[in-house]
């Protein structure tokens, strides 16, 4: 989920819930860990090369959370499109020339 949409459901949140149950915020799809490591690599451009560590199989291998509450809750939904979140998010670290090890 993009930071401007979080923000936002952030807000809406503790502007109109109030109740002790947990609302997951996210982008209301699937993607696995690999398909988002390959994304990323081809919109940075990256050379390198991915070593996945086989040793530790029980990591998550995807990502989904249900987001019908928060929409029901306080009217949340992500507009930001995932793919453009993400290009977006990689330019933003691109101008800081942050590196990431």
């Amino acid at each position: 989920m993009y930071v401007e949409d979080a923000a936002e459901a952030i807000v809406l949140a503790t502007e109109s819930y109030n109740k002790p149950e947990a609302i997951n915020l996210g982008a209301g799809f699937e993607i696995s860990i690999r398909d988002l490591v390959n994304l990323i690599v081809k919109l940075t451009g990256f050379a390198g090369h991915i070593v996945w560590d086989t040793t530790k199989p029980d990591g998550q291998p995807r990502r989904m959370l249900d987001t019908t509450k928060a929409l029901k809750e306080f009217g949340f939904r992500a507009r930001t499109d995932f793919l453009q979140g993400l290009k977006k998010t990689i330019e933003w670290y691109e101008a800081e020339d942050i590196l990431i090890e």
